[in-house]
């Protein structure tokens, strides 16, 4: 019997990913050894600075920018980790900030320029509310997971010493923040701090009726050389990603495995909001629009040098018919 081929993966512990970590699901001809004790950050820096995963769940961004470098690197269309982003903008109550264009001008907090949830932010920001990025100043309290100059006209600044950008917000030494994770003041309840949309659940609904995109955060990035020595490992792993997704839905289902009261609920609002499978993997027309649009932010923010093609970038693992029933991804 041939042997199967060993690859290291990492990504989040999530439940559409658990049935793959829990051996229940099994990638065709390969042996996954699934690693999800990283933190998002951690596991980025690592892919972008060192390709220490054979797979990895990776910033869309930091991955255009490596392909833009021709790193050798490449993807699958599966996407472990989508967000809605309206609901990450963050005001100081003193800062007379309203509305989103109030944030011309300003110096707006984050953690650093090039998460996923921040450029797509920005560009929503841009393209939906007439607010430039090259406008506001970009305070900064990390470096960058990949290496980066700034383009001329874009004001990135880094916090002092010591200080803390939650604690600068709730005291209004910055008066605004875009971030990838909810600041402290939010989760404590701080009156002192507020969101620039309050209503961020019905806008970001409104957002997907408008525009159908539900956005992408990571994508399921590869060393190349697998790829190439090894052609037919794209499609298996796309299968399995896709059998664990299904299987993750018809677990959650279920009311008594999730502790929410009203689950059920969640649920169908989601599937009449969203459709039946938010999270679909590969490269259909709404997973295109998708990825079109945040190629496009990245262009515009500076952070890759053209606007390149999704056939440039991805590696189309969409067996047609030839799939059995599990579904399109």
């Amino acid at each position: 019997m041939a042997s199967k081929i060993r690859l290291s993966v990492a990504c989040g512990d999530y439940e559409i990913v658990r049935p793959l970590k829990e051996g229940t699901v099994a990638a065709d001809g390969l042996e996954l050894v699934v690693l999800t004790g990283h933190g998002s950050r951690e596991r980025h820096w690592r892919m972008a600075r060192n390709q220490e995963f054979d797979v990895c769940e990776f910033n869309i961004g930091a991955y255009f920018m490596a392909r833009s470098r021709n790193e050798p690197i490449t993807a699958i269309p599966v996407f472990l980790h989508r967000r809605f982003r309206h609901g990450f903008a963050f005001v100081n109550v003193k800062s007379g900030i309203k509305t989103p264009k109030d944030l011309i001008g300003k110096r707006v907090g984050g953690t650093n320029f090039q998460p996923a949830g921040n450029i797509w932010l920005r560009g929503i920001l841009e393209e939906h509310y007439g607010v430039p990025h090259k406008e506001i100043t970009w305070v900064v309290d990390r470096s960058e997971d990949v290496e980066f100059t700034p383009p001329e006209g874009l004001k990135i600044e880094m916090i002092p010493s010591g200080k803390h950008m939650d604690t600068m917000l709730a005291e209004g030494e910055i008066p605004a923040m875009i971030n990838p994770y909810i600041p402290k003041p939010i989760v404590s309840g701080d009156s002192r701090v507020t969101r620039l949309f309050p209503n961020y659940k019905e806008v970001e609904m409104e957002y997907f009726k408008q525009t159908g995109i539900f956005p992408i955060m990571h994508v399921t990035a590869m060393k190349q050389e697998i790829v190439e020595k090894h052609p037919w490992v794209t499609v298996s792993l796309a299968k399995a990603f896709e059998q664990a997704k299904q299987v993750a839905y018809r677990r959650v289902v279920n009311p008594r495995v999730v502790p929410l009261a009203w689950w059920s609920h969640t649920w169908d609002e989601q599937q009449k909001t969203l459709g039946p499978d938010p999270w679909a993997y590969g490269l259909g027309e709404a997973n295109r629009k998708n990825l079109q649009t945040i190629i496009r932010y990245c262009d515009q923010q500076g952070l890759i040098g053209r606007e390149m093609s999704i056939e440039e970038l991805f590696v189309d693992t969409d067996p047609g018919d030839a799939g059995g029933d599990e579904g399109h991804y």
